[in-house]
């Protein structure tokens, strides 16, 4: 239906197909009674009329040719008003040419309306005077254009209010909380209905009922998910209690619309029969539906973001681990090796190889945990920097500065959440040309770990592939972060022309 509203092409198609179809088929229901016409009399609404004059009655004559004439009225009524001239006055499109045409349609409409019901009601000519019926029926009748004014005209706002609604439904939740998507779609059918109740000339109180019990039930059913259900929950009580807040609700409702209703029927026995069955309604049926459809929803929702989270944080982590092992990082590994071979024998050499093959292993067997002790997210850490201290130590104007607490027992985190700072630091932080420094420090304090790096920035040349691409893993990092420590940790990073400096605090109880 929201796609047909973002339509109207198609939703102006269906309007004409639909009114098109019924217009036929209720011309063909009329044929098929004027075949049998002749054999079975057909009921008619003046027909006694007739019988009790002693009448002779022609269903065609009195009835076949006269409604043919009126639902065509209809049709091509409908037609003009609701394709021509509310499409060109809402467009504000020639309005003078349209509210001429409007006024030309009411007179066609109170004009035809007559002529015809001087047929349908040809009795009248047999007691009363020609100028006595023609008064008395066109009187009637310009009641009635304006009935059918108004029908068109409300047909008009139901449409263009329910297309509104239903184009904007995201917009007007975001602004009104109290009204749901359902509730939106609810009082869009309550529109229809009551519109179809009219257009049908229906009971009295059957209109009354329908003007007071579905908006008090979609108003029930929005405040219920909005407010009365979630603190119910919130506050561990029970469906009883929720029931008895609907209860409180539906008679604060009930005390205006029994005024209005007693003021419009003016019958005290009908107001309590409709406020009783309202009552029955909110309580019996809307407040257990509900309650049921919230839950389920609730439920519906937390599974689809634990599915989602769960997604995240394997997607999350099979990129990191891609990130990790690629012939970038190896090559980069190996060049550190070789160029440390040359310079010494073994020691270093032998230093290095160690900790890289204990960084893949950690890669390759602790990462596939959801979580690991902290103290070997540590040992990780440590290897990789004393790696990249082989690579750097030789040269005076780099400055690496680690205060890491190692004695911590029992916390946990989740594997390779730190390392992408620190590489990003190393990465970005790091020029065998320029002076340069890095500080890392990591401690904790009551199950919450506090991590932070400090590292220069170095201009990189036009040249450089790497220039202008963002920190090793960052945005990866960021949305581990938001899928495993979700309001429990605060990352902040701040960046000046030389500096870069990172601040992260997380709640690991």
């Amino acid at each position: 239906m929201i796609t047909l509203v973002k339509k109207p092409i198609d939703l102006k198609k269906i309007e004409y197909w639909a009114s098109g179809t019924i217009y036929a088929f209720i011309l063909l229901l009329m044929l098929t009674r004027v075949a049998g016409s002749n054999v079975n009399p057909v009921w008619t609404p003046y027909r006694y009329l007739y019988n009790e004059l002693h009448l002779h009655y022609s269903y065609s004559k009195y009835y076949f040719f006269p409604m043919v004439a009126r639902y065509s009225l209809y049709y091509f009524a409908f037609l003009l008003w609701n394709f021509v001239i509310i499409p060109s006055l809402v467009e504000r499109r020639r309005t003078v040419l349209m509210i001429v045409l409007a006024v030309a349609l009411f007179g066609a409409i109170w004009l035809f309306c007559g002529i015809t019901d001087t047929w349908l009601k040809g009795y009248l000519f047999y007691n009363h005077t020609p100028g006595y019926v023609y008064n008395i029926v066109f009187k009637t009748n310009l009641i009635y254009a304006i009935w059918v004014m108004m029908m068109l005209t409300l047909y008009s706002v139901i449409k263009h209010v329910a297309n509104y609604l239903l184009d904007n439904t995201d917009r007007i939740q975001s602004e009104y909380k109290v009204l749901t998507r359902d509730s939106i779609i609810a009082l869009i059918v309550w529109m229809i209905l009551v519109f179809g109740l009219l257009l049908n000339d229906a009971n009295i109180d059957i209109i009354a009922m329908f003007f007071v019990i579905p908006p008090i039930a979609i108003g029930v059913h929005g405040l219920s998910t909005y407010s009365l259900i979630p603190t119910t929950l919130a506050d561990n009580k029970r469906f009883f209690t929720y029931w008895i807040k609907v209860l409180f609700v539906t008679a604060a409702a009930s005390i205006p619309a029994g005024f209005i209703m007693a003021m419009a029927l003016r019958r005290p026995e009908a107001v309590f029969v409709i406020l009783g069955f309202n009552a029955g309604v909110q309580l019996i049926a809307i407040a257990p539906f509900s309650w049921i459809t919230y839950k389920r929803r609730m439920a519906g929702k937390a599974e689809i973001l634990n599915l989602k989270t769960a997604l995240g944080t394997s997607t999350a982590s099979l990129d990191f681990l891609r990130s990790q092992i690629n012939p970038h990082f190896l090559f980069n590994a190996l060049n550190t090796l070789y160029g440390t071979a040359l310079q010494e024998n073994a020691d270093r050499t032998g230093e290095g190889i160690q900790r890289l093959g204990d960084m893949m292993r950690f890669m390759l067997q602790e990462n596939v945990h959801d979580k690991i002790l902290l103290t070997r997210e540590i040992d990780y850490l440590n290897n990789y920097i004393a790696l990249q201290k082989l690579r750097t130590q030789t040269s005076p104007d780099i400055v690496i500065d680690t205060n890491i607490e190692d004695h911590i027992l029992g916390l946990q985190i989740a594997p390779m959440l730190l390392i992408p700072f620190i590489e990003n630091a190393f990465k970005h932080g790091i020029s065998l040309r320029e002076p340069s420094h890095i500080k890392i420090t990591l401690q904790t304090k009551d199950d919450k770990l506090y991590f932070d790096v400090h590292n220069s920035i170095h201009i990189r040349p036009d040249n450089d592939p790497e220039k202008g691409k963002s920190g090793i893993g960052l945005e990866n990092v960021k949305q581990r972060l938001k899928l495993l420590y979700n309001n429990k940790h605060e990352l902040i990073i701040r960046e000046n022309a030389s500096e870069f400096f990172i601040h992260l605090t997380i709640n690991l109880s």
